[in-house]
């Protein structure tokens, strides 16, 4: 151990970038920025060790640390001309400087400042700095904290960093206790879902055809005389609700198929107000639309 001014039995005095144990993966390098700082956490950019300065998305190497036998001390920095080498911990017990204001919690998940101003490299405890696989063991004296640092594997690195498809839904099982659907993860449940949820759904205006791949509410406007098409639906138990928002002119729909017993296929819309809802059952094997309501509508 190297100590800045105390006996070795005075801990508290034991300054930031200082290893403990012997459990800890320590790197050397010849290549690194002339004035690496001491008991920060320091990035690997294009074969080199170099200081945190606020770029996107840096690669972290570890912590500088001092060396017994240079008089490199904690919050120093390492002159490229004076020294060869550099070293940086990589897994294990080191402790670290702790930037100005911050409150780490024992046992909590350690971050790095990388705002690109005199703070960059300094261990924090804010969830939107740069994230570390380490963790606040204890406070050794003010503003010097004793972190473990366990580095993950590169495709677990990948995953903590991903802030959108860190946790894609494909990869999430469900259990579902109520029996509810027969897939066993969340994404394909949320596909079995989203259909039956009710959106609104954008009139594709004359001559149009109407959305029938889920459920929805759409409102039509008519600047004359126009038309519409229904497909047949897309899932069995989906649901549409078709209003004449602005009237100009009917609006007249032609289904695939019938849309009742009556056999049915056109829907006209001769007023404003004019709704009809539409369940998506299964008749004879196919897939069929049945007026649910019919507020005005004119069916032939």
């Amino acid at each position: 151990m190297a100590f800045n001014a105390a006996f070795s039995n005075d801990i508290e005095n034991v300054g930031s970038g200082e290893r403990y144990g012997n459990c800890n993966i320590i790197l050397g390098t010849t290549v690194f920025e002339d004035g690496l700082k001491i008991g920060r956490f320091a990035k690997y950019d294009t074969l080199s060790i170099d200081n945190m300065d606020g770029s996107a998305t840096p690669v972290l190497a570890g912590v500088i640390i001092r060396d017994v036998a240079r008089s490199v001390e904690d919050e120093g920095t390492v002159d490229a001309t004076l020294y060869k080498q550099a070293q940086f911990m990589r897994s294990g017990l080191v402790t670290v400087a702790v930037k100005t204001g911050e409150t780490p919690a024992k046992f909590g998940r350690v971050y790095v400042s990388n705002a690109g101003d005199a703070n960059d490299g300094l261990a924090t405890a804010t969830s939107s700095d740069v994230s570390v696989n380490a963790e606040y063991i204890e406070e050794i004296k003010t503003g010097v904290w004793l972190i473990n640092i366990a580095p993950p594997q590169g495709d677990v690195a990948t995953h903590i960093g991903d802030a959108v498809g860190a946790h894609a839904a494909s990869a999430i099982s469900i259990l579902d206790s109520g029996t509810f659907t027969d897939q066993i993860e969340v994404e394909a449940a949320l596909q079995e879902i989203y259909p039956h949820v009710e959106v609104l759904l954008a009139d594709t205006g004359d001559a149009g055809a109407i959305p029938v791949a889920r459920s929805g509410n759409v409102a039509l406007t008519s600047a004359g005389a126009e038309t519409r098409t229904l497909a047949i639906p897309a899932e069995q138990g989906i649901e549409l609700v078709v209003s004449c928002d602005v009237y100009v002119g009917d609006i007249v729909i032609t289904a695939d198929s019938a849309v009742n017993q009556a056999g049915n296929t056109v829907i006209t819309l001769g007023s404003a107000g004019v709704t009809i809802a539409f369940k998506a059952v299964q008749v004879a094997g196919a897939l069929v639309w049945r007026i649910a309501m019919n507020d005005g509508a004119t069916l032939a």
